[in-house]
């Protein structure tokens, strides 16, 4: 069961005004992916299919993190990337 202070975080991610960067996008699925389910056991997406290949690679990296380290790292990246969008 996800803790409130990590629903509290992809709340924020939601309602960001601004983008953030594409590796910070991965980084954020990979560890919410990780979070939520554990340990990537899913098939590699076809050669073809770059974005979903994309999105398997950053949560595969994950593979052994703890659901509840993976939330750790989740809410500070949050804190990370808001700090940072908001200073721009």
């Amino acid at each position: 069961m996800p803790s409130q202070e990590f629903l509290n975080a992809v709340d924020k991610v939601n309602k960001l005004t601004k983008r953030p960067s594409d590796d910070e996008l991965l980084e954020l699925y990979g560890l919410y992916k990780q979070a939520t389910i554990g340990d990537n056991e899913t098939p590699k997406p076809a050669i073809y299919d770059l974005k979903g290949k994309y999105k398997w690679n950053a949560w595969n990296e994950l593979q052994g993190t703890s659901q509840e380290e993976a939330e750790k790292k989740y809410i500070e990246l949050v804190e990370k990337i808001s700090a940072r969008l908001a200073a721009e």
